[in-house]
């Protein structure tokens, strides 16, 4: 490439999408992933886009609001110039409503959501009606969020890439050099580093496993039970997730607690019992000691920057980071928020 605008370092959710939002802002992008687009935890089943609860609003679920409401013209332009699918559908959320208390929180958190979501989304208690793809709910009622949003990993990370490479950026595997500013959107290994070149730890990775079943629940939203994610994805599969380990002997190898997690997920959800098992899932998921984005400036590297600990939240996320970081890369805007921002390192 000639002459490069912008280098991203990372070929994960948070690193396609912002060489994405640069190259459709007609910013000349080289993105470089050492191993394959998605082989860290981008890559994995999952694919949730949840907001946090309507109460004790703050940045964080502020900046998340704009982004998922963002999502799927994100990815709509994504998919036009790639030719690709992302599995991109904004079906909503169920949750079993355990007990009166909870009934009652509930219902408070409805009107909540009505004053901060506006007319974009809902969040409302609704009675069960016995429904196969409902789980159990003690008081017989269920939260049901509009807001809500699936989409499919893997899917999603290909067609971004497509998307660069259509627009005329680079989308390099291997090792290559940085040209221009460069963001470093590398996971796991980036948090280690930064927190290597920082003193002190600044986040690392926690574990997650998920598992895949052949189930066709497709358009159907998504549920939220027994602290589980499960996910019907548009072709034809039902994702689970996942857990969240500190402890572990190897980042990438599943075991007896991806056993339980399906047990629980079965019981949760009877008709489920006999799907097939298509894919066990582990990898590292990047969590930053504030449990926050970490986006901004990487401290005393001039023309460096840094866009990692998407922990969770990542994909949901991702359209908003892209467009904070490509305003502060290349146009020297700061919309950051401030507990998000590198500075306070």
């Amino acid at each position: 490439m000639a002459r490069c605008d912008l280098t991203v370092r990372g070929g994960g959710i948070f690193g396609l999408s912002i060489a994405w939002e640069a190259a459709r802002r007609g910013a000349r992008v080289r993105l470089i992933e050492t191993v394959a687009i998605g082989a860290g935890s981008s890559g994995g089943l999952v694919g949730a886009l949840a907001p946090h609860v309507p109460e004790n609003w703050n940045d964080k679920k502020q900046f998340q609001l704009e982004s998922l409401l963002m999502a799927e013209a994100f990815l709509t332009t994504a998919s036009a110039a790639s030719g690709l699918p992302t599995g991109y559908a904004r079906t909503g959320r169920l949750q079993p409503i355990a007990d009166a208390a909870a009934l009652t929180l509930a219902q408070t958190r409805a009107r909540a959501a009505a004053s901060l979501w506006g007319n974009h989304a809902q969040w409302q208690v609704i009675p069960t009606t016995g429904g196969a793809w409902q789980p159990a709910s003690p008081t017989g009622h269920l939260i049901h969020d509009s807001l809500s949003a699936l989409i499919h990993p893997r899917l999603t990370l290909l067609a971004l890439a497509e998307a660069i490479r259509t627009t005329g950026g680079e989308v390099l595997i291997g090792n290559a050099d940085d040209h221009g500013p460069t963001v470093h959107a590398t996971g796991t290994a980036g948090l280690q580093d930064l927190s290597a070149a920082m003193g002190h730890k600044v986040g690392d990775g926690v574990k997650g496993q998920a598992i895949l079943l052949q189930h066709n629940a497709a358009t159907m939203p998504q549920l939220f039970t027994d602290t589980l994610h499960v996910i019907p994805h548009l072709n034809g599969t039902v994702a689970i997730g996942s857990t969240s380990e500190r402890d572990w002997a190897h980042p990438t190898s599943t075991d007896a607690q991806l056993d339980a997690l399906l047990t629980r997920a079965r019981a949760a959800l009877p008709v489920l019992q006999d799907a097939p098992v298509i894919e066990r899932w582990a990898a590292l998921r990047p969590r930053a000691q504030s449990r926050a984005p970490l986006l901004g400036p990487w401290p005393g590297r001039p023309g460096h920057y840094v866009a990692n600990g998407g922990f969770k939240i990542g994909f949901g996320m991702a359209p908003n980071v892209a467009k904070v970081m490509v305003d502060l890369v290349l146009t020297g805007i700061d919309a950051i928020p401030a507990g998000f921002n590198t500075a306070a390192l």
